[in-house]
């Protein structure tokens, strides 16, 4: 820019010191959210997606016990509660 002889070292730096560590999601930790099965889902694929773990398949099947009967029968359209913290 003319006129502007502002070294780099001159520029502001960003302050981060009030950044606190833990989860980056925005949703509430403490909250069940909610799936949708779609076609070709199966509990350890929403897992996979969702928790990055497919083994955590039986927590999502714990929380949903009311609905599924059999974790290998479920069925596009059923809305599962997704448990926070699988």
């Amino acid at each position: 820019m003319p006129g502007n002889n502002a070294s780099s070292d001159d520029q502001p730096t960003a302050d981060f010191s009030d950044v606190q560590s833990g989860s980056s999601s925005t949703a509430p930790a403490d909250k069940p959210q909610s799936y949708t099965v779609k076609s070709g889902d199966s509990l350890s694929k929403i897992a996979k997606h969702l928790y990055g773990d497919a083994n955590k398949w039986h927590a999502i099947f714990d929380a949903n016990r009311d609905k599924i009967k059999n974790p290998d029968l479920i069925q596009p359209g059923q809305v599962l509660t997704l448990p926070p913290n699988a």
